[in-house]
């Protein structure tokens, strides 16, 4: 996985509630098995007609909004537990999502992809959405360090929660087999200390 430590982008407005997997990813979408490719479908019927032409009245064909922030409305990522939504999310260009509230399973695929979900309150969202929607071109920073996503231009902050074990593989780019390499001079020294002991 890619370092996370801090990203400063725009953001992609979506406020929509209760957002589930297969909005996110469609079930006929999810033929292969590899995490590349999925971002052509992300949002697939909500951002395609039947006849594959892009619909204009959704943000993601609007060019006036960008950048590697999705803001999300509350409970996104609620249904199946298909890893695929967060890597279609992700292959999409996203490295972070910014809701409320998330469902569990999601919030775990998500870290495990190396997509940052961050969860604000709901007055905090509704500062960002609305920042957004007023000025496109507002700039968002999140500092997975110190665990704050914020407004650059106002300075308005808040600071949001992260499972420890993964804030570490994030900020070192691992998954879990090389967060266990990353151990393995300490293992081994473990395990010459205990042979000694027995």
């Amino acid at each position: 996985m890619e370092k996370f430590k801090t990203l400063i982008s725009t953001a992609v407005p979506l406020p929509v509630e209760n957002v589930d997997t297969d909005q996110i990813i469609p079930a006929r979408f999810l033929k292969a098995t590899s995490r590349e490719g999925f971002g052509d479908n992300l949002f697939r019927d909500w951002r395609f007609t039947a006849e594959g032409e892009p619909k204009p009245d959704f943000v993601l064909n609007n060019s006036l909004y960008s950048g590697s922030i999705l803001l999300a409305g509350r409970n996104f990522g609620s249904g199946s537990s298909r890893e695929h939504a967060a890597w279609a999310i992700y292959d999409y260009g996203f490295k972070v999502v910014v809701s409320s509230f998330f469902a569990d399973i999601f919030k775990g695929n998500a870290l495990n992809t190396g997509l940052l979900p961050v969860e604000v309150s709901e007055p905090f969202l509704q500062q960002l959405l609305t920042a957004v929607h007023a000025r496109p071109q507002t700039l968002l920073k999140v500092d997975l360090e110190n665990q704050e996503v914020s407004l650059q231009d106002s300075g308005l902050s808040e600071k949001f929660g992260i499972n420890a074990y993964k804030k570490t593989c994030l900020l070192n780019g691992y998954d879990d087999i090389d967060y266990l390499l990353s151990l393995k001079d300490r293992i081994r020294a473990f395990e010459e200390q205990r042979s000694l002991t027995i």
